[in-house]
């Protein structure tokens, strides 16, 4: 190692560049910041997200209405008339629920479009959330972007609309009820959307167009946001996923464009009892008011139709800068990489410092090294989950020692990297081997110019690589400063991708990091292919690699703070009085085990209940519990009544306790025509029959303890076969259990109904009086009802808020 000085420094080089990514994505020690009052400040933020997160407030809790009523407060102290909208909605996701959204209305000096400053502010339900992060986060950083805004008073053309939906954990409800029946929401030019995946890492922007992208690229630089992260890559796979954040409702039904910064790291604690103010990174939090704050005083005098265009733009963010152009420049950028490539090719040749032979060999290592790392990778990380069963407890798919791993991963891939190329090159490769990674990125370009445009920006750091070897071909001199320069772009623009995609898609997509290193190895081979010590650098990586997983074993276990997951239900069968103990669970522990036993018995057969998750879970063991007097609900069949081969049916369902959710199944073969649930029709439903899949047909999420009222019509000649699921989220304190509280290193499981005191029961006509169809009575239309301030006493407004902090 003595005599590879120069390689040393080399490394310290790109470690320095990697390090100043890092440190460039996102602003740094910011949580004791005092700023003056015209500026963003995160430690005022953060006063409102500690009294938003001191409890779970999903919609429907009783800490629900107290954050609302909180937030209403903040925004009259700001003098802003506030009103609530609610009202029902059954979205796409097949989930109905009352909202209660809050709005409030900035004049602009002109009438023209309206901006506005979206985020929900209720909890994800089952799992005990504190919603600090998803989305108290949002919330905090628009009341004290718009204080800072309205301090200064800041003149501004457009109006500016803040809105605070409800129930988007559900369904997006709040936001389809405002862009379905607010007058405002015709209005809209532009959204700005603000919400988060975890509880760390740097807020990406994120675009929801329905056209091109190109207005919206061209005003967000415009805009000059201080750490812009983002790029178009992440741009067109997002379009190509099934999107689900409020803004996709604007984007869907309401045509109306916007940006959405979410940070994702800390993913572990996504919806989890972890969400709270202990685990939130108070520099996230920064980051997105470092780009409201300047997006805010931009949009607010923009023309807002400017952001409409038919044009898609490549764009990708650097430190500190934010670059794009058209899409119409990949092919032809493609073209003059392949042409400048060919050209030092043959001149290479003719200048006998190249031969065909020499360049075909030079594929074996590059080639061998990329696929090693890969496969390597792709099984390393399968052995890994069967060492550890424990990790499949966390359903996101992201360990708390998951950083750990990438860098156990990426270190083992530089090192088989460096073995190839030490076991083919002992010494130093010639401009010969440059060609295979050169020629390799060239083709996966290819792909990208003909089927994912978004991320033409790759050629650029091949562009550069071409110059390397076009430099040496020409002068035939090889310069260690130069190349280390014409490195940089790989550093800046490759390498982030290889730590964003388990972080971002979780750590089964390692293989994809192992891969992206190799190919970015290639880029930098007139650099690392000319260390003269590469067996030693392969053990050093491979020492490092060893290293991270010691880490990671280490941190391998359970405790405070990094808690296990753990579900638990109790469900009793009114049709067949009977209780069981369910659990999602695949690795029982010992709180669970005290309901279900040591050996308990595989969920099968009939009781089988296909109740919706994110992760397609299902229950996975079932004991008996024993017997307990809950209340059941009444099913009452309003109307049952036959008109021209079509049965007429209203049913009311209404809850005899305290309850939370109720799911409603039916036969797959049962068809429904003009469904409507307590009143309002399914949003996307675009004919007289309901399309659905499977056996679910809603899931209604109460609200204040309001029945569920069923209304459509069928063929008279299908059979009637649906169920019931009633839910209450009270299992851990319910006066007819004594459950044992939870150790302090476990947690709720989130994504899947958890803690819960479930009923299922066969839906049955009752002998009621049968009304004819025209019977039926007309829906209740539930409408916002503003609420000026002046409605509102001092003493009332001081009681709310001192109630909400207390």
């Amino acid at each position: 190692m003595k005599k590879d000085l120069s390689s040393i420094v080399s490394v310290l080089f790109f470690i320095a560049i990697l390090a100043l990514v890092y440190l460039s994505m996102m602003p740094q020690w910011t949580v004791n910041n005092d700023k003056p009052l015209a500026e963003f400040s995160t430690k005022r933020a953060l006063v409102h997200i500690k009294s938003i997160s001191q409890k779970p407030h999903f919609t429907g809790s009783e800490n629900h209405n107290k954050v609302a009523n909180y937030l209403r407060y903040e925004l009259i102290k700001l003098g802003l008339e506030t009103h609530f909208q609610d009202g029902y909605t059954l979205t796409d996701w097949g989930n109905l629920t009352k909202s209660k959204n809050i709005i409030a209305r900035i004049k602009g000096s002109q009438q023209g479009k309206a901006l506005l400053l979206l985020s929900h502010y209720d909890s994800a339900p089952h799992s005990a959330s504190h919603g600090a992060s998803d989305d108290a986060t949002g919330v905090a950083t628009i009341l004290e972007s718009v204080r800072a805004f309205l301090h200064n008073k800041t003149p501004h053309k457009n109006d500016i609309i803040i809105l605070f939906t409800d129930a988007e954990e559900l369904g997006l409800n709040g936001a389809s009820l405002f862009v379905s029946r607010h007058q405002w929401a015709k209005e809209i030019g532009l959204a700005l959307n603000f919400e988060a995946r975890g509880t760390s890492g740097p807020s990406y922007m994120l675009m929801e167009t329905n056209g091109g992208n190109a207005g919206m690229v061209k005003n967000f630089a415009a805009a000059n946001p201080t750490f812009p992260v983002s790029n178009s890559l992440m741009y067109s796979i997002y379009k190509m996923l099934p999107n689900d954040t409020d803004l996709t409702v604007f984007r869907e039904q309401g045509n109306i464009q916007g940006f959405n910064f979410a940070f994702i790291d800390g993913h572990y604690n996504y919806h989890t009892a972890q969400d709270n103010l202990q685990h939130l990174d108070s520099n996230s939090l920064a980051h997105q008011g470092s780009y409201l704050m300047p997006l805010l005083q931009y949009f607010s005098n923009a023309n807002l139709n400017s952001v409409q265009s038919s044009e898609d733009y490549v764009y990708f963010s650097i430190p500190f800068s934010f670059i794009s152009y058209p899409f119409s420049w990949v092919i032809p950028m493609l073209v003059i990489a392949f042409a400048l490539l060919l050209f030092f090719i043959f001149l290479g040749i003719a200048k006998r410092i190249l031969s065909v032979q020499k360049i075909l060999h030079g594929f074996i290592p590059f080639l061998g090294a990329l696929i090693s790392a890969g496969v390597i990778v792709f099984f390393g990380w399968k052995i890994v989950l069967q060492i550890y069963p424990q990790y499949s407890d966390l359903l996101n798919g992201f360990t708390y020692n998951g950083h750990s791993y990438i860098g156990a991963f990426v270190c083992l891939s530089i090192a088989i990297c460096f073995a190839f190329y030490r076991f083919f090159y002992p010494n130093r490769i010639s401009a010969n081997d440059f060609v295979a990674p050169i020629f390799s990125w060239l083709l996966i370009n290819i792909a990208i110019a003909f089927g994912l445009q978004g991320a033409g920006f790759l050629i650029i750091p091949v562009y550069f690589g071409i110059f390397m070897f076009g430099f040496y071909i020409l002068t035939q001199k090889y310069i260690p400063l130069l190349n280390l320069i014409f490195a940089v772009p790989a550093l800046l623009i490759i390498a982030p991708f290889i730590q964003m995609f388990p972080i971002g898609l979780g750590l089964k997509i390692l293989f994809g990091s192992a891969i992206l290193t190799a190919l970015c190895f290639g880029l930098l081979l007139p650099t690392l292919g000319n260390f003269v010590q590469k067996g030693s650098w392969s053990i050093l990586f491979l020492i490092a690699s060893v290293g991270f997983f010691i880490k990671a074993d280490a941190d391998s276990n359970y405790e405070k703070g990094k808690a296990k997951s753990n579900s638990l239900v109790y469900l009793y069968n009114a049709d067949t009085n009977k209780a069981k103990w369910l659990t999602y669970d695949k690795n029982l522990d010992i709180w669970t085990k005290k309901y279900l036993g040591e050996n308990p018995g595989l969920l099968k057969g009939p009781d089988d209940i296909p109740l919706f998750s994110k992760y397609n879970s299902q229950f996975t063991f079932a004991a008996p519990a024993p017997l307990k007097k809950i209340a059941q609900p009444t099913i009452d069949f309003l109307t049952d009544s036959i008109a021209e081969n079509q049965r007429y049916l209203k049913i009311r369902i209404s809850p005899n306790r305290k309850v939370n959710r109720y799911d409603i199944f039916a036969h797959e073969k049962m068809q429904f025509y003009n469904i409507k649930t307590n009143g309002v029709s399914h949003l996307e439903q675009k004919s007289r029959l309901l399309k659905r899949e499977g056996k679910k047909l809603l899931s209604y999420y109460v609200v204040d303890n309001d029945p569920l009222v069923l209304e459509f019509n069928m063929d008279a000649s299908a059979v009637f076969d649906m169920q019931l699921l009633e839910s209450s989220f009270d299992l851990m304190d319910n006066p007819l259990f004594t459950m044992e509280k939870r150790a302090d290193w476990m947690m709720p499981t989130p994504f899947v109904l958890n803690d819960a005191v479930a009923i299922q029961k066969t839906i049955k006509a009752s002998p009621v009086a049968i009304q004819s169809p025209s019977a039926i009575a007309e829906p209740k239309v539930y409408k916002a009802k503003p609420i000026p301030v002046k409605a509102v006493p001092d003493r009332e407004l001081k009681t709310v808020i001192d109630t909400t902090k207390a």
